[in-house]
């Protein structure tokens, strides 16, 4: 079905990119065989790493014509195999297109490449008084995974996802064609929105060169509010009545003293509080004092009401830094207190957090494993680590599946689905199947043909 990458192809790459920039054989990094968690891996014929739209459409007519597949890869952070290149080809770098091209503040709109870093767009916009609201927790990602996956992250509960903040999209379709996806309008009803299509879909129906996002006006003041209860039952009931009060936070966290005592010893520092099993973590947001303080006392007396043992505030710079830097580092901490591990990011209503949560405890008892959990309580992400420890790799295997098979059979069973914004990539595409059943998924293999007919682009994943 695919042609191997000759070394005819490799000359024509090296002039369209330059010699240095392919790299074959021995010369390419193991790295770049697996994503973050490593589940599956694969080395690529050819890495070749580009800077412009016009190579990734050089690059991309050739494939093409050839018959070789191609995986686009930005930092390689993702968790679920989706920048793996299963089937060999060529690897497509984009970290080198990093540049934020332009800020239209008539607009409110910035227009980046894709290899642009979370965490860059987020102090760039910052400096220019502006807030890029996607916050997921890995700031290292870029751009182009991100609007790939439609990653979330902690603000999500006040300000939405990714696809939210995504005006339009230069693309490169399989066969090298440039096309603009969208457009720097606040409404479209303008046809399908083929933007929104490429949205979420895992690089597997073109490739991603340029986007236009959306930016608010930097909130004036902001503070967080930790919140210790006696269980993970009692922080997770808390929820729902928060989000009924109608004050909206901008951020509901959950995590459980052993995740933070984790961070604790990854980080080598110390968190505000240890001494209590469960926590939640809010953020407020304003551009007023009184506005933002209003906010958190309403919701910090009613914690306090139906049984929060206390309530922190978080003002200041040092406690902020603390007790974020701690949220962000959790995957980096559970996978270094473990041998190996997975990851279940299913999404479930709000109302039903803390019944999967006390699924997934008893599901550790079950199959005497290990299971941490933290997440996006606010809007029902949960991110769910089965740890190998010290099983031997027969026993792994086979309690890592009956692990998943349980948690995504309950998931759905709740009213929720696969993957709140991990993706499906390759580890998860057979439950994503049983999940959605045959006509949704030959639904997306049709949309999937129409985009791409040789299947030449991220080939394996999600559906295939």
């Amino acid at each position: 079905m695919y042609n191997k990458v000759t070394k005819e192809d490799l000359a024509v790459l090296q002039n369209i990119v330059g010699e240095s920039e392919v790299l074959f054989g021995d010369a390419i990094n193991p790295d770049y065989a697996h994503d973050e968690l490593g589940g599956i891996e694969k080395m690529p014929e050819a890495l070749v790493r580009v800077r412009t739209t016009e190579q990734v459409s050089a690059v991309m007519k050739h494939a093409y014509e050839h018959s070789i597949p191609v995986t686009v890869r930005g930092s390689g952070t993702g968790l679920v195999g989706a920048a793996v290149p299963v089937e060999g080809g060529i690897l497509l770098e984009t970290t080198k297109m990093n540049k934020i091209l332009s800020l239209d503040k008539n607009t409110l709109t910035v227009t980046v490449q894709p290899g642009v870093l979370l965490m860059e767009l987020a102090a760039f916009a910052e400096e220019n008084d502006f807030l890029y609201p996607p916050d997921p927790g890995e700031k290292s990602a870029t751009i182009g995974g991100n609007i790939s996956t439609n990653a979330g992250g902690m603000r999500a509960v006040k300000y939405g996802v990714t696809r939210d903040y995504v005006r339009s999209l230069t693309v490169v379709m399989p066969n090298g064609e440039i096309l603009t996806l969208g457009a720097t309008v606040a409404k479209n009803s303008s046809g399908y929105s083929l933007k929104d299509l490429v949205i979420g879909s895992e690089g597997t129906l073109c490739v991603i060169c340029e986007a236009v996002l959306k930016l608010v006006p930097l909130p004036k003041v902001s503070v967080s509010l930790l919140v210790p209860f006696k269980d993970m039952k009692s922080a997770i009931e808390a929820v729902p009545k928060i989000i009924c009060t109608k004050v909206i936070p901008t951020a509901i966290e959950y995590m459980s003293r052993d995740t933070i005592l984790f961070s604790e010893d990854y980080l080598g520092k110390k968190f505000p509080d240890t001494k209590n099993d469960a926590y939640i973590l809010l953020t407020f947001d304003g551009n007023t004092d009184a506005q933002v303080d209003q906010d958190m006392s309403i919701v910090a007396d009613l914690c306090l009401e139906i049984g929060a043992l206390d309530a922190y505030i978080v003002d200041t710079e040092e406690r902020k830094k603390s007790v974020w830097s701690a949220r962000g580092a959790f995957l980096e901490a559970i996978k270094a207190s473990t041998t190996e591990m997975d990851e279940c990011d299913v999404v479930v209503p709000v109302n039903k957090v803390d019944e999967f949560i006390k699924y997934t405890h008893a599901l550790a008892e079950k199959y005497s494993v290990r299971i941490p959990s933290f997440g996006h309580a606010g809007d029902g992400n949960l991110h769910v680590y089965i740890c190998r420890d010290a099983l031997e790799q027969e026993k792994w295997e086979e309690t890592l599946t009956a692990c998943f098979d349980d948690m995504y059979k309950k998931a759905e069973a709740l009213g929720g689905l696969v993957s709140g914004e991990h993706g499906i990539g390759y580890a998860k595409k057979e439950f994503l199947k049983k999940q959605y059943g045959e006509t949704p998924i030959a639904i997306m293999q049709g949309i999937k043909k129409v985009f791409d007919p040789k299947n030449i682009l991220n080939p394996g994943k999600v559906c295939f």
